[in-house]
């Protein structure tokens, strides 16, 4: 398959974007050395390879929770732009 420039037009319109010719000659070159590097993966042969599914071989790997860092309502209040003793304030979401 080769990149031409009716298929850079329609792919720029699908992205909704606006191509100078410049570009276009540059898309078209860019797109089609991306198609050379994988038709060369294509003639590579992976008969005896496993598909990889999962990076690793962990299964539900779980952490202990701890706690590492804890702070106080006075701390988290501090930097709130709106709060009364315990709680932020915020504008009325629902009527």
């Amino acid at each position: 398959m080769n990149i031409d420039s009716d298929t850079v037009d329609k792919i720029a319109h699908l992205a909704r974007l606006e191509l100078a010719d410049t570009e276009k000659q540059d898309m078209i070159a860019d797109m089609n050395k991306i198609l050379d590097f994988m038709a060369k993966l294509n003639e590579i042969d992976t008969s005896g390879v496993e598909p990889l599914v999962y990076l690793s071989n962990e299964v539900n790997v779980f952490r202990e929770d701890v706690v590492k860092q804890e702070i106080t309502p006075e701390e988290a209040l501090k930097n709130a732009p709106k709060h009364d003793d315990k709680y932020f304030l915020v504008a009325k979401v629902i009527g």
